[in-house]
C-alpha cells in the first residue's frame, strides 16, 4: 500500500514532463486569426480557388475580411467587402472579344500588366480598404492576396506591416515565379504558362519556350517601367516584397514533376467539394442513358451561343451522330438541339462528372474543371482559348488520357473523329482512372495544409527562414552572368597571352633562323 501511494505521487510530475516534451514537437494552432484577404481578379474560377481557402480557414477558427468583385453574404467569422464595381469580370465573355483581347500570347503582357496595377487601383480606391491603409494600428494578423503580373498588391502588406501569402490559382507562376520565390523553373524542362505545350521536348520547342521567358521578361520589366512613370502610384513609393508563403493550385497528374521552392505549398483541387444530390431531371437523363453520356462546357468564360456558326454547327452534327447522350452548357435562347442533347444554362458539374455514366469530358481547358475530370477518372477532350488552358491539355495530352483540338479549324469530321476515339479506345479511360488514384493518394489533403502552413507563418511570425537567399541576388549574380563574364574574361586574356608567347617563339625561331642562314652564307 506505501509503495502504491509513493508512485502515485510522483504520477503528477510524469504526466508534466510527458507534456512538456510533446509540446516541444507538436505544434499548437494560431487560434482565431485576424486574415486579410483580396481577390484582385475577376474570374470565377479564380474565386473559387481563393474561397476555397478561406471557407477552410474560417472552418478552423480563423477571422475572414475579403474583398471580392464576387461578393455573397457575410456569416460567421467571414465578411466580404464588394469590389465588383471597376473590376473586370472575365465571365460569360464572347468567344471573339475574349480571343482578341486574351488569345495573343505576345500581346497578352502588356494588357495583362496594365490590368494588373488597374485592379490593385481599385482594391486601394476602395473606403472600406483606404479606412484599413489609414488606421495607425492594423487590425489583422496576416495578408492572403492573388497576384497577377505586378508586385503592386505586396503594398497592402508592407504598408501593414504583415506576413504575406499570394494565392495562385494556375499550376505554374510564369514569369513571376522568381519574384515570388527567389527562383526560376529551368525552361529546358518547365514551360512558360502561355505556351501551347505542356514539356519542351525538342529543340525547336526549347528554343521557343526560352524565347517566349526572355520576351515576356523584357516586356513585363519595360511596361511596368512605363507605367510607374507615366501613371505614378501611391504603392510605387515603396519597395515590393516576397511573401511568406505561396499557394498554388499545381498537383503532378496535371503538371510535370519539376524542382519547387521550400515556400512553395501545392495545393491542386482544393476547390474540390463534398458532391451533392444531383437534379432529378439530370439524374434520370444520366441513368436512364444505355450507352453512357458526354459531358460538353466551356465553363464560366466563354458564351457556347458565341461560338461561329459553323463551328456550333459542326459540334451539333457530330453530337447527334453518337449513341451517348450528351449534357451541353448553353446560355442563350435555346436552338434546334438533336434528341440525345440536353441543354441548361448552368449544370452540377462535380457531381455530373463523378457519375459513373459520364465517358467523356469536352471542355476549354480551365484548371478547376480538368480536376474535377481528374478526380472523376473522365477522358478530355479540350479546346484551349486563352492562357494556360493549351498547356494544360497538353499536359493530360502527354498523359494519353485527353486529345487537344483547335476551336477555329475544328470541322464535323475532325471532332466526331476525336469523339469517338475517346470514347471507344480503352486506354484513355483507363488512363484516366490512374491519373484518379494518384490524385487521390495523398499523405495530406489540400485543406489540412493550407491550415497548417497559415498557421506556421503566423506562429513563426513570418516564417522569414523559408524565403530563398536567392531573394538577395541580383539578377546578373542570380543567372551567373558575373561568374561566366570573369571567366570568359580569363579565358581572353589566356587566350592573349598564349598568342603573345606562341608569337614571341616563332619570333625567336625566325630570327635564329635567319641568323644561321645569314651565317651560312657568310662561310
Amino acid at each position: 500500500m506505501m509503495a502504491l501511494k509513493s508512485n502515485t505521487m510522483y504520477l503528477p510530475l510524469f504526466v508534466l514532463l510527458i507534456h512538456t516534451f510533446a509540446g516541444s514537437w507538436i505544434h499548437t494552432p494560431a487560434e482565431g486569426a485576424r486574415i486579410l484577404a483580396v481577390e484582385t481578379v475577376g474570374g470565377k474560377s479564380h474565386w473559387n480557388f481563393m474561397s476555397a481557402i478561406l471557407q477552410t480557414l474560417v472552418d478552423n477558427g480563423h477571422n475572414i475580411t475579403v474583398f471580392t468583385p464576387f461578393a455573397s453574404e457575410n456569416r460567421e467569422n467571414y465578411t466580404e467587402v464588394d469590389t465588383s464595381m471597376g473590376s473586370v469580370r472575365i465571365m460569360d465573355m464572347q468567344l471573339k472579344e475574349m480571343i482578341d483581347k486574351y488569345g495573343n500570347p505576345i500581346t497578352i503582357i502588356s494588357e495583362m500588366s496594365g490590368m494588373s496595377r488597374m485592379l490593385c487601383n481599385v482594391v486601394y480606391e476602395n473606403s472600406k480598404m483606404k479606412e484599413i491603409l489609414a488606421s495607425t494600428r492594423s487590425d489583422f494578423d496576416i495578408v492572403l492576396i492573388e497576384p497577377l503580373l505586378s508586385e503592386c498588391v505586396s503594398y497592402l502588406a508592407v504598408k501593414l506591416n504583415l506576413p504575406l501569402i499570394y494565392i495562385v490559382p494556375v499550376p505554374t507562376m510564369g514569369i513571376m515565379e522568381r519574384k515570388l520565390t527567389g527562383h526560376m523553373s529551368n525552361p529546358a524542362v518547365v514551360s512558360l504558362n502561355i505556351i501551347n505545350f505542356g514539356t519542351p521536348k525538342t529543340f525547336t520547342q526549347k528554343s521557343i519556350n526560352i524565347a517566349y521567358l526572355v520576351y515576356c521578361t523584357v516586356a513585363y520589366t519595360f511596361n511596368e517601367l512605363i507605367l510607374k512613370f507615366t501613371e505614378p502610384q501611391e504603392y510605387d513609393l515603396h519597395a515590393p516584397i516576397p511573401p511568406s508563403l505561396t499557394f498554388v493550385n499545381r498537383h503532378f497528374t496535371i503538371e510535370p514533376a519539376s524542382p519547387i521552392a521550400s515556400n512553395v505549398i501545392e495545393i491542386g483541387g482544393i476547390h474540390l467539394k463534398a458532391p451533392k444530390k444531383l437534379p432529378k431531371d439530370i439524374l434520370e437523363f444520366i441513368e436512364q442513358s444505355p450507352h453512357g453520356v458526354v459531358y460538353f462546357t466551356f465553363g464560366s468564360t466563354v458564351k457556347m451561343s458565341s461560338l461561329p456558326e459553323q463551328i456550333k454547327k459542326a459540334f451539333i452534327e457530330s453530337l447527334a451522330q453518337i449513341p451517348h447522350r450528351v449534357l451541353l452548357k448553353y446560355e442563350d435562347e435555346l436552338e434546334p438541339m438533336p434528341t440525345n442533347v440536353m441543354t441548361k444554362k448552368w449544370l452540377p458539374q462535380r457531381e455530373i462528372l463523378l457519375h459513373p455514366k459520364v465517358k467523356l469530358f469536352i471542355s476549354h481547358g480551365g484548371i478547376s474543371g480538368l480536376y474535377e475530370a481528374i478526380d472523376g477518372g473522365v477522358p478530355v477532350l479540350g479546346f484551349p482559348l486563352f492562357g494556360d488552358q493549351a498547356r494544360n491539355i497538353d499536359n493530360l495530352a502527354n498523359a494519353e488520357m485527353a486529345i487537344s483540338m483547335d476551336i477555329f479549324s475544328v470541322t464535323k469530321d475532325t471532332f466526331l473523329k476525336n469523339v469517338l476515339k475517346l470514347l471507344h479506345n480503352e486506354k484513355y479511360m483507363a488512363n484516366a482512372k490512374t491519373a484518379s488514384k494518384i490524385f487521390k493518394d495523398r499523405y495530406m489533403s489540400p485543406t489540412s495544409l493550407v491550415v497548417y502552413w497559415t498557421e506556421y507563418v503566423l506562429r513563426h511570425k513570418g516564417a522569414p527562414h523559408l524565403k530563398s537567399y536567392a531573394f538577395n541576388l541580383p539578377w546578373y549574380q542570380y543567372y551567373l552572368l558575373d561568374l561566366i563574364a570573369l571567366i570568359l574574361v580569363f579565358i581572353f586574356v589566356v587566350f592573349v597571352v598564349i598568342r603573345k608567347i606562341f608569337k614571341s617563339i616563332a619570333k625567336y625561331f625566325l630570327n635564329y633562323s635567319r641568323n644561321t642562314n645569314t651565317k651560312s652564307k657568310s662561310e
